[in-house]
């Protein structure tokens, strides 16, 4: 949809998590901790697979693409997020507003497909064991993972004309924004709940599917050994999925009116600034591979 600037409002002004200021340093230490853990655990990930060879296969290739969102998306939400505890007047230009918006949007929706992606990526090393190299080679892995950054809706928002500048939320969020504008909302509005829902059902029920078909093929496995090294490739992507698909359904597909502000904002807390934080750990407890890929690098470097 074509953007046109239509708005009255040049600067907005976030609301903010509370308005306590006895709670404002300690939120700031705790996002902090959680921001700075997210990042040294994605860029970790990320450092570890570019360094080992024997990681350069498609699942790990995935992974690293999933770690990179989680990177910009944490990045897209808390620096402001941070900012804005410690200082006395949270403003944020429309620009500034739209390009947080953009950028969440796009790496929130590149979450659901990338997970999607990785859960094909399982089915077909499971369940096509023998032609898993030939269907998952580096051209086609290449193209999802294009295809996967190519998606965004932010285009919808900047089509709404803005009368009130104050933003009840901690950033620049679909919801809280069409709340402040004074034109018709309702077209906008269906459009972004269509295309929400859209997203999550189609990647949902692809994973779906794809674990279906997973499931099938390693309870026909006679070795028991080999049908639990299959269940735990797969487990820490089921977690992955299912913290990821369960936060943003409760997020964008509920009635307004089904909580209070103050528990939206909460799950909003929990969505944008922790669920990126547990997948390196959720990745690589369990993974033998990435522990010896640790082991390994850390051996490099030390001797």
């Amino acid at each position: 949809m074509a953007a046109e600037n239509q708005s009255t409002v040049t600067e907005f002004i976030l609301g903010g998590l509370t308005n306590r200021p006895e709670l404002q340093l300690p939120l700031f230490l705790l996002f902090l901790g959680i921001y700075l853990v997210t990042m040294v655990g994605n860029l970790g990930m990320i450092t570890l697979i570019s360094l080992n060879t024997q990681l350069h296969t498609p699942m790990y290739f995935f992974l690293s693409n999933l770690s990179f969102v989680d990177l910009c998306y944490s990045s897209a939400i808390t620096p402001k997020m941070l900012i804005n505890f410690v200082s006395q007047e949270n403003h944020i230009s429309y620009v500034g507003c739209m390009t947080q918006l953009y950028f969440f949007l796009l790496f929130v929706i590149a979450e659901c497909y990338m997970l999607t992606v990785m859960a094909y990526d399982r089915y077909v090393a499971i369940c096509q064991p023998l032609l898993y190299n030939i269907i998952m080679s580096p051209v086609l892995c290449s193209l999802l993972v294009a295809l996967v950054y190519s998606i965004g809706l932010t285009g919808l928002m900047l089509n709404l004309c803005y009368c009130e500048a104050f933003i009840n939320h901690y950033f620049c969020d679909v919801v809280p924004l069409m709340k402040r504008s004074c034109s018709s909302i309702y077209d906008v509005g269906m459009t972004v709940f269509f295309l929400a829902g859209f997203n999550i059902v189609v990647t949902s029920l692809s994973v779906l599917v794809s674990y279906t078909f997973i499931l099938s093929s390693i309870l026909h496995i006679s070795s028991t050994e080999v049908r639990s090294i299959a269940f735990s490739t797969c487990s820490p992507h089921i977690v992955a999925v299912g913290l990821s698909y369960g936060l943003s359904a409760f997020m964008y597909l509920k009635p307004s009116t089904a909580s209070s502000l103050a528990k939206e904002n909460m799950a909003a807390v929990v969505y944008t600034t922790m669920i990126s934080m547990p997948n390196p750990l959720i990745y690589s407890l369990r993974n033998k591979e990435v522990k010896a890929a640790v082991d390994r690098t850390l051996s490099r470097k030390l001797f």
